[in-house]
């Protein structure tokens, strides 16, 4: 007996959620449904047209390959958005509501609680690359279809890699084709003076209509939501009426849900309902590419070689800010100087951002450029342990307090990412390494003398740094 499409399909959609991430099923081929067999072709629906298109190139071809087991024949796969869909009606923030006094009434009034957009941040000016290619994906199928597909779309990431550039592009590419939507862009400290404010002059029915009748809400930075407990308590009844609404959520955060401490439950919960997208830091040929699209939006290509390109690359690895922020420093060193931009000059102007680097390969550097080793080298020594015990998975007291103050100052004195840190220190993830940077500054904050040892040797590593002699 022949296989109806849905049987075919399911069979195809079980062996792929065997091969792939879970996040990755189920956000590209869960919301999928199978339409009709033509021939050797199996045609699948998709809720959108981006969905459809990224799950013909990254998926297609596999499902495809399943099929001689799976289906006991070879069946082709393709991808076109469910016509039901696009004939369905759409939420009314997609219909050009009526030029009335109401509207600009409505729009006036968003427009004093949000923050003005940055208007390079669009999705054709991000760059994608392994580091962000699902979070740009789930931003751009979020503008295609907001409230219905990754609802809230939840972002997190190191400070300067872009979390802010895609949330602020949901909201170009929606106002590009719907100008009187209403949205509110805020960050956390906004929305919570916002709150008091309110609270303070009795508005509390104004902040709750302004915040609550809008389609799309952007919140930046929700972990600093932990521990305002009157602000999450009006934040949770704010965005179930947005999210019960059909609405579209945005958050970002420099952590996932789950991690961000002092949050409460049924907001973790609220959170993680939707798409949670990580970015991590880029690797070299996306440093490259990141680079060079910052020289083509300035018109700099002609002016900074390609070999100037790849040693910024190489070596600024901390954040697409911190590159971008290299390029303008370094046009701004070879002015003053009046020299022509050269490895040799980048390497003179952007000196302090290379610091972290091994000082073999900056030869005209002094070789007494901290390192992470010389870190944990530093922190053994004061603490009485071994560099390896700092890098093992022992985690008695002996071990656990030096190990914490050691990535306390990789991430203070070498700006490293957090994902760095962690393979410095035997592989651990990154919420590990956020709670020892939280306990660490908790405990300088509470304990003065263990405050006094922390700075000690954060001198001796400056003095090391500076005259190549190890301070006291």
């Amino acid at each position: 007996m022949s296989l109806s499409p849905a049987e075919l399909w399911d069979r195809l959609r079980q062996r792929a959620r065997q091969v792939l991430p879970e996040q990755t099923y189920r956000t590209w081929l869960e919301n999928t449904e199978a339409l009709s067999v033509e021939g050797d072709t199996l045609h699948v629906g998709a809720p959108d047209q981006f969905s459809a298109d990224w799950n013909e190139s990254k998926h297609a071809d596999l499902l495809a390959s399943f099929s001689p087991v799976a289906l006991g024949h070879p069946l082709k796969v393709r991808f076109r958005v469910h016509e039901e869909r696009v004939t369905r009606q759409q939420m009314d923030m997609f219909v050009q509501a009526p030029a009335t006094p109401v509207v600009n009434t409505s729009r006036q009034q968003q427009s004093r609680i949000s923050t003005p957009l940055n208007p390079r941040y669009v999705f054709d000016q991000f760059v994608i690359g392994k580091s962000n290619d699902v979070a740009a994906a789930a931003a751009q199928a979020a503008a295609q279809a907001p409230g219905k597909v990754y609802n809230p779309l939840f972002i997190y990431g190191d400070t300067g890699l872009g979390k802010t550039h895609l949330m602020q592009g949901i909201a170009h590419e929606l106002l590009r084709r719907t100008p009187t939507l209403r949205l509110a862009y805020v960050g956390t400290e906004q929305f919570t003076n916002e709150f008091v404010t309110a609270i303070q002059t009795g508005a509390m029915g104004d902040f709750r209509r302004r915040f609550r009748e809008i389609d799309l809400l952007l919140v930046d930075d929700v972990q600093f939501l932990k521990g305002k407990e009157g602000t999450q308590e009006e934040f949770f009844h704010t965005f179930n009426a947005i999210y019960e609404a059909g609405r579209q959520v945005v958050l970002t955060s420099d952590r996932p849900p789950k991690d961000i401490p002092g949050l409460e439950a049924r907001l973790v919960s609220r959170f993680e309902w939707g798409m949670v997208a990580n970015i991590d830091a880029p690797d070299f040929e996306h440093r490259i590419a990141i680079l060079k699209k910052k020289a083509s939006l300035d018109h700099l290509e002609l002016t900074i070689p390609d070999e100037v390109i790849e040693f910024i690359a190489q070596h600024v690895k901390s954040s697409v800010r911190e590159l971008e922020g290299s390029i303008i420093k370094l046009l701004a060193y070879a002015s003053l100087k009046h020299r022509e931009i050269s490895v040799e000059l980048a390497r003179e102007a952007l000196r302090d951002k290379l610091r972290g680097a091994s000082s073999s390969e900056f030869p005209d550097i002094p070789p007494t450029t901290i390192t992470v080793a010389t870190i944990q080298q530093v922190v053994s020594r004061e603490w009485g342990v071994t560099p390896d015990g700092l890098r093992s998975k022992t985690r008695t007291k002996q071990l656990t307090v030096p190990r914490q103050v050691a990535m306390y100052l990789c991430r203070e004195l070498l700006a490293l990412q957090l994902v760095e840190i962690g393979n410095a220190f035997g592989g651990r993830d990154h919420s590990t390494v956020i709670h020892s940077l939280e306990r660490v500054a908790e405990e300088r904050a509470r304990d003065a003398t263990f405050a006094e040892r922390v700075q000690k040797v954060r001198v001796m590593l400056e003095t090391l740094r500076t005259t190549g002699q190890l301070g006291t």
